[in-house]
């Protein structure tokens, strides 16, 4: 069985959509760089989605996949739920990884 499916997912809230798409740039640049470097890269995905909890305003929350969150770059990440699908969008990572961690969609 693959446990890279059943770890723990990290996110990190990047706060007002309109104002973090400097942070959000940040962010795929380091994971590009951090992939570019790591041989084991599959199982690696970020992905994004604009949340407002029932705020005026939504926030940026970017998501990483277990394997993802492993990686070393400066972005302060908590432990969290693996997301839903829903709303979700690829920042980094290959197109198969829709199906490799939202097989039921």
């Amino acid at each position: 069985m693959n446990t890279m499916l059943n770890d723990t997912w990290y996110c990190c809230n990047l706060g007002d959509a309109m104002l973090a798409a400097p942070a959000l740039d940040g962010i795929e640049a380091q994971v590009l760089t951090a992939l570019a470097n790591d041989v084991n890269a599959d199982g690696c995905a970020v992905y994004y989605r604009h949340e407002s909890e029932g705020r005026l305003h939504c926030d940026l929350v970017v998501y990483f996949s277990p394997q993802a969150g492993r990686m070393p770059i400066e972005v302060k990440l908590r432990a969290c739920a693996k997301p839903d699908k829903q709303g979700l969008s690829l920042l980094v990572g290959e197109a198969s990884s829709w199906a490799i961690f939202f097989p039921e969609a």
